[in-house]
Formats: C-alpha cells, sequence, structure tokens
C-alpha cells in the first residue's frame, strides 16, 4: 500500500500532533501534506520526515500564527492534487479533508470540524476577533461553511475520535461516523500509589482550553497550581495568578510524565474533543478534575476516576476540588481506565479499518468504537 497523510497544520505540538505522530508510525514512508510547517515549534525527530507544506507556508508570519490566514485554507488545501496513492489519510481539525484525492481510497479521521466556522461566537469572543478584527471571517462565514460541506461530501469514509465530535458531525455534515479514540502511550507512566502535593494543568495557553478557570480556583483556595504550556493567553494568565500559581512554560517530554506522576490530581477546564492528557494522569495513577462535557465524559467517571464540574465557571470547580478531598481514589484501578486507550489499540484499529476501505468493506456507522 502507498498511503499519504493530510493534516491541517503542524505549527505547534499538543494532542492533534502526538495523533499524527501514531499514524506516522504505522505508515513511515508515506509523505506529510500540511499547509504551513514550522520546525522549530516541533520535535526535532521530526525534521526527518517528508513533509510538503502548501504555498501558504510562504506568506508572511503564516507558520507563526495559522489564524491570520484561516479564509484561505480552503484554497491551499484544494490546490493541492493528490494522485498515485492508494489511500489518503486525513487528519482534519480544519480543512485537511479538501485536498483532491484521484484513484484512491479517502478516509477523515475527523478531530472536530473547523471551530471558527461552526462555533464562530464563541470562538471569536474567545480569541479577541471581535468588531473590525473578526470582519473578514464574518463576511466569508456563509461561503466558507458551504464550501466546507462540499469538501466533506466528498470525502469516501469519515471516522470521529469521540462521541463529541461525532455528534458534530452528524450535526454539520450529516453523516454518521464510526470512531476509534485517539492514541494514549501508557506505557510512558510509571504507576505511582501516593498522591503529590500540588495540581496541574497542562494544555496550550489558548483562550478556548480555559485555564484562566483553573488559575482563578487554585489562587481564590490558595491551592498548588504547576501550569505546563506555552501559547498567546500566558500573560493574560500570570496577570491573574495568586502566589501559588507556577507558570512552567514548555517542558521537554521527560520533564512532562515527571510533573504527571508527581502530581494530586490534573485539571481540564476546557471543553475537550477526546482529551489525551487526562488519560495519561489515569495513566499515572492520578485523579482527573475535568469539566462535564466533550470528551472528558468518555473517559472520567465521577466518583470513580476524577471529579466532574457542571458549569465552566470558577464556582463550580471550586466545588469540585472542595469534593475531591473527600474522594479516595484506587491508582491500580486508575491506570487500568487508560489502558482501554492505549496506542497499539489505536493503531490496529486504524490500520484494519484502512484495509478494510482498500478492500471497499464496509466500516461501519454504529455507536460503538470500530472494531
Amino acid at each position: 500500500m502507498r498511503p499519504a497523510i493530510v493534516c491541517s497544520w503542524l505549527n505547534q505540538y499538543g494532542g492533534a500532533e502526538r495523533v499524527l505522530e501514531a499514524v506516522h508510525e504505522l505508515w513511515p514512508q508515506a509523505p506529510i501534506y500540511t499547509s504551513v510547517y514550522e520546525p522549530a515549534a516541533l520535535p526535532e525527530r521530526w525534521r526527518s520526515w517528508d513533509i510538503r507544506p502548501s504555498w501558504l507556508n510562504r506568506m508572511p508570519r503564516a507558520r507563526q500564527d495559522h489564524r491570520l490566514y484561516l479564509p484561505f485554507y480552503p484554497l491551499a488545501f484544494s490546490a493541492m492534487h493528490l494522485s498515485g496513492y492508494d489511500a489518503v489519510l486525513s487528519v482534519s481539525s480544519g480543512f485537511a479533508s479538501a485536498v483532491r484525492v484521484s484513484g484512491a481510497a479517502h478516509i477523515c479521521y475527523c478531530l472536530t470540524p473547523p471551530r471558527f466556522l461552526w462555533g464562530f461566537q464563541g470562538y471569536v469572543e474567545r480569541e479577541g476577533l471581535t468588531g473590525w478584527r473578526g470582519l473578514p471571517v464574518r463576511l466569508l462565514l456563509p461561503l466558507l461553511r458551504k464550501w466546507d460541506r462540499r469538501a466533506m461530501a466528498r470525502v469516501e469514509h469519515v471516522v470521529a475520535i469521540s462521541q463529541e465530535v461525532r455528534r458534530r458531525i452528524e450535526l454539520v455534515y450529516g453523516r454518521r461516523a464510526p470512531i476509534i479514540y485517539p492514541p494514549v502511550e501508557v506505557g510512558r507512566f510509571r504507576l505511582q500509589r501516593e498522591p503529590g502535593g500540588y495540581f496541574l494543568v497542562l494544555s496550550r495557553l489558548v483562550p478556548y482550553k480555559r485555564v484562566d478557570l483553573a488559575v482563578r480556583a487554585c489562587s481564590r483556595l490558595g491551592l498548588p497550581l504547576r501550569v505546563v504550556g506555552e501559547g498567546r493567553a500566558r500573560p493574560a494568565l500570570e496577570r491573574i495568578a495568586g502566589p501559588t500559581v507556577r507558570f512552567l512554560g514548555w517542558l521537554p517530554d521527560e520533564a512532562v510524565v515527571r510533573e504527571i506522576e508527581g502530581c494530586r490530581a490534573l485539571i481540564l477546564p476546557g471543553l475537550e474533543d477526546f482529551g489525551i492528557t487526562p488519560v495519561e494522569a489515569l495513566a499515572a495513577g492520578r485523579p482527573v478534575v475535568a469539566f462535564a462535557g466533550g470528551g472528558a465524559l468518555e473517559t472520567i467517571v465521577d466518583g470513580e476516576t476524577g471529579v466532574l464540574f457542571r458549569e465552566q465557571s470558577e464556582e463550580s470547580l471550586i466545588e469540585a476540588l472542595l469534593r475531591l478531598d473527600s474522594l479516595r481514589f484506587e491508582p491500580g484501578w486508575l491506570r487500568q481506565q487508560a489502558l482501554r486507550f492505549d496506542k497499539p489499540i489505536f493503531q490496529s484499529k486504524l490500520r484494519e479499518l484502512v484495509e478494510s476501505c482498500l478492500r471497499g468493506e464496509p466500516i461501519g456507522e454504529g455507536t460503538g468504537s470500530w472494531s
């Protein structure tokens, strides 16, 4: 089989990029097509990969801030005509599924329909794109939505990463998608029996991740909080942080593992499409305090593997943190729950699905994960 891989953009390192790594392990010789590529923002090992960015990569500051050119992504991906491949796998959170495919099975592993198209009002408010700054996208919104639907209609097979994303796919595109949960490298983490002394947030520091809720709640309660990650929201978060909050910035993988293993609990305040980080915490025997929405509802059980808070508010998170004191969690049980999402399971299911698509077999659209 000669496959090609497509992804939305490569200028940051987070959950989507870890999914791409697991996909690339399956087909290491496959070229990776993308809109923009910033090598300095990604692990050094990626520099040996065959990564082919679009013409957008040559535009001023496009590699540093892909939001500057959001209306142009349809043009960039539509200009990619992929032929000579048996299968094209697009790992997409926006526009990557729009590549032109000839003579190959096109499978879209949909991380989410584009947020700025289908959750527009909330997106522009969180990103500070109100008023004239959001005007170009607002004017083009109907056209871009129509284009996005047409592009997805050309894709033969659509796969969702979670129940939450499958619901969005059905709502936006009118398609029922099977689920393959994203990969988690459970083996990277040692099982910790004794709880640590601090809470942890591990996230890109961008507005929609709602790290501000964790910073405000822990500051009010005087709880030690470590924030690992970088992003444009960091200055604003530092301004509202109390003395018990520490910002550690970007850390190498080994240091991130130690932070997760040593924490008392991980805090997940945002609405996640799936959420790899909370499963990593479970792998280390650590509970998770998470907003009760999105992918967290598929990985965290209230009172068993963590605590869920029902509103994205400071007060609701404070109540959850206080309730955590009354609960005890068995680390071995937490790790057992994480094993359901181990990377070899993801890779096995994805390989089987691609092979089934190549044989022309139906992949199913049931309510459970594909198998």
